[in-house]
């Protein structure tokens, strides 16, 4: 049976198979060169095919060090995004007031801004408050833009949330507790749930703003940057490229699909 759907005109299949293909060659040519015999260029074709730098890379102790703190600063910066990105959202869609349109605007403005003016920004902002740069200044700076990620899906999904909804669990008896728990937040869910997987995924692997607030720290991407301009071994170099692109691929992927399936609210979960 044929299908209905029309077909894409050639051109245009053309032209989205030569974009696809300009994104991700770069990333191909990052997978072949950690498996590359050759240590101090990028040959090619690459000598030969090698899997010793998976081993090389597991026992570096800086690996290690800037991946932890990577994922500490991500997790972080994650969680403050779920908790202060929902409450703004809830305040903005739930109630109206003088400034609405502008406090919303002013929300997602740090995301719009090129992020070396937002570091920029930041450091300014420590250095007159003679904070020290540390981890967490780094988590201010990465929560900055995760917030943002998270206050889009969350009020995104309060606009579709029907008002009626909470007022008649509340006519029912139920507590604020009970209407947050059984009515508000199983609409909410995989919205949240999405907004913090970009917003890790996005914190992850930030560079710029980290390079503004980091002071000495090493993150994850600081020392990729800093193993190119001064490289001991590449390769590992590009096998931690590999960590990166799959540990942002995943959750970014699973925002996709969870916020794909939130058109629909549901009534309530429970009793």
């Amino acid at each position: 049976m044929r299908s209905s759907e029309p077909r894409a005109p050639l051109g245009l299949a053309i032209a989205a198979t030569a974009g696809l293909l300009f994104m991700l060659l770069p990333l191909a040519l990052i997978f072949l060169y950690a498996f590359s015999t050759e240590e101090r260029t990028y040959q090619w074709p690459p000598p030969g095919l090698t899997l010793k730098w998976f081993a090389v890379t597991w026992g570096r102790i800086d690996v290690w060090q800037a991946l932890t703190l990577s994922v500490q600063v991500a997790s972080i910066s994650t969680l403050l995004a779920l908790i202060l990105g929902t409450l703004c959202a809830a305040a903005v869609s739930g109630t109206k007031f003088f400034g609405r349109e502008t406090i919303s605007l002013l929300v997602i403005l740090p995301i719009a801004l090129p992020g070396i003016i937002t570091g920029i920004s930041l450091r300014s902002a420590f250095n007159l408050m003679e904070i020290p740069f540390s981890f967490w200044t780094i988590i201010l700076g990465h929560a900055t833009f995760c917030i943002v990620v998270v206050y889009n899906n969350a009020v995104a999904r309060f606009r579709r949330l029907h008002g009626s909804m909470v007022e008649a669990a509340m006519d029912l008896g139920a507590n604020s507790f009970q209407t947050f728990r059984h009515v508000i937040l199983p609409n909410l869910g995989t919205a949240l749930l999405a907004g913090g997987m970009l917003a890790f995924a996005l914190s992850f692997d930030e560079v710029i703003v980290t390079t503004f607030t980091a002071g000495q720290q090493q993150t994850l991407p600081i020392w990729m940057l800093e193993e190119l301009v001064r490289p001991r071994q590449r390769p590992v170099t590009n096998v931690v490229a590999m960590v990166v692109v799959v540990v942002t691929f995943l959750p970014i992927l699973a925002a996709f699909y969870l916020s794909r399936g939130g058109e629909q609210t549901v009534s309530g979960m429970g009793k």
